[in-house]
């Protein structure tokens, strides 16, 4: 247990023969009580100032893992925006490329098409070709006999 600077100061000693001079003594004893008594005093507020500190100590302790934590919310928030951005981009990107495959697919069937109807009319052609060939042939057929008969029939008169 630590002395108080007043259980110093009262502190009486028995007197001997030959003891120390009483005056000397108590002057001794009051210039050790008045350090004592800093000392005492210094130790008190160092002990305030010590508690004090403890409880800032604590209190930042507090703030740091509050900002962990915040910091862990906001790195798993950016994670999370990050991948719903990165899903979000391929989603875009296939939508994309079937739109583009089903206008690729729709350009090939026109084409197809196209080429269908070509062939269609070049074949409608050809028998408008043909027809019109055999029509001609048979007018000229009509036309050779149509003159034969006026040859023969003009020899006859």
């Amino acid at each position: 247990m630590v002395l108080t600077p007043m259980e110093i100061h009262n502190k009486e000693f028995s007197r001997g023969f030959r003891g120390y001079s009483e005056e000397e003594v108590d002057e001794f004893l009051d210039e050790i009580v008045v350090d004592y008594e800093r000392l005492y005093k210094e130790n008190l507020d160092l002990k305030d100032r010590i508690a004090m500190l403890s409880d800032e100590v604590r209190h930042y302790k507090a703030i740091e893992g509050t900002l962990k934590e915040t910091l862990l919310t906001a790195q798993k928030a950016a994670d999370d925006v990050a991948d719903n951005a990165r899903k979000k981009a391929e989603l875009i990107i296939q939508d994309a490329e079937n739109q583009a495959r089903a206008i690729i697919a729709n350009a090939n069937k026109e084409v197809v098409d196209i080429h269908k109807e070509i062939e269609d009319k070049k074949k409608q052609l050809q028998i408008f070709k043909t027809q019109f060939r055999s029509f001609l042939e048979t007018q000229l057929e009509l036309i050779k006999n149509e003159t034969f008969l006026e040859q023969n029939n003009d020899g006859e008169e």
